[in-house]
């Protein structure tokens, strides 16, 4: 479902474009869609109110919690279950986040990764990303969303942006605080400066070099890290905001000095924030995260060279938060390679 198909239903019952708009700011802000109509001058008019309860009962269905686990850190995992039954995840984080999913699985497989294992089920859309925002901030008080969860956002890029642009006005969240992460696909990069709302743009790089993240990301648009980072830094100059290198640490495979160096040289002087994320643990798969020392030993080697670098904890890592973790339990094993 887009949020189009939203806006036709409240034409339909008879809603003007300012009743429209208030109605789908109430629903982004996670509340009644008459929510910021109760002034008089802006009152919904009769047909229309009768017909919002049948309308928040579909929106309602889009996305339902089937499960919920709380962490340690304040986050918590959800599984949800769309109308036509598929499940995606989300994740509450700590500091008044929310992660979410674009996709029903993923397409472009990296070894690393439980959604990818199961491929590509369906695109989400439009409205059920928003239904994700909408259910998390009638639970708690939201300010930022990263589209990090379940899918690659660029392979579904016109519901994604539809979404995003109805959060960075009706929904109200500063556009900065719109995540857009991605592998890294040309369409992205084209579109992304086009659009009304801006978003930051976290880019997935995971090694600097080419044929290692040729094997990581086996679906992935091939585009070399150095290229990648051009691209990166093209953005971020137009936009203002700084670029978020996510950097899953794999133990053995990308935690090398070399690779420290790598990053040195490629993000030297570049308005970017190198995030490391240790590997969150998915049974089944070889992967392992290196120690916490040497996580910080890495981050802080990059300090030392320029390159601002953060340590991250992934949220709600004592419940297995890793996106497809929850869901993959009601999938068969699949045996994946390790990357050498």
């Amino acid at each position: 479902m887009r949020i189009e198909a939203i806006s036709e239903a409240l034409r339909a019952a008879g809603a003007k474009p300012r009743h429209e708009a208030l109605a789908l700011r109430g629903w982004a802000h996670g509340l009644a869609l008459d929510a910021f109509a109760r002034r008089p001058q802006w009152c919904f008019p009769a047909r229309l109110q009768a017909a919002l309860p049948a309308l928040e009962a579909q929106l309602a269905a889009l996305a339902t919690v089937v499960a919920e686990h709380p962490a340690a850190d304040g986050g918590a995992r959800l599984l949800l279950q769309l109308a036509d039954g598929h499940g995606i995840e989300a994740v509450l984080l700590p500091r008044e986040g929310l992660c979410v999913s674009t996709q029903v699985g993923c397409a472009v497989g990296c070894l690393f990764c439980m959604t990818g294992r199961g491929g590509l089920l369906r695109q989400l859309g439009s409205a059920e990303v928003v239904a994700q925002v909408a259910l998390a901030r009638a639970r708690r008080p939201l300010r930022r969303v990263v589209f990090m969860g379940m899918g690659e956002p660029a392979h579904n890029l016109d519901n994604v942006l539809e979404a995003i642009t109805l959060l960075g006005t009706a929904g109200g969240l500063a556009h900065k605080n719109l995540v857009f992460s991605t592998v890294g696909d040309r369409r992205a990069f084209e579109r992304l400066p086009q659009g009304v709302v801006k978003p930051a743009l976290a880019l997935s790089l995971h090694t600097t070099k080419p044929a290692l993240r040729e094997e990581l990301l086996p679906r992935a648009p091939r585009i070399e890290p150095a290229e990648l980072v051009a691209l990166g830094e093209a953005y971020a100059r137009a936009t203002g905001y700084p670029i978020q290198y996510q950097w899953t640490l794999l133990e053995g495979i990308n935690d090398g000095d070399d690779e420290v160096e790598g990053i040195a040289a490629l993000l030297a002087g570049k308005y970017a924030v190198m995030n490391f994320i240790p590997y969150n643990r998915i049974e089944g798969l070889p992967y392992r995260r290196p120690s916490w020392e040497r996580a910080t030993a890495m981050a802080r080697a990059l300090q030392q060279r320029g390159v601002l670098a953060k340590l991250r904890r992934s949220a709600a890592q004592d419940v297995e938060g890793g996106c497809g973790q929850l869901r993959a339990r009601l999938q068969p094993a699949v045996a994946v390679p390790r990357a050498r």
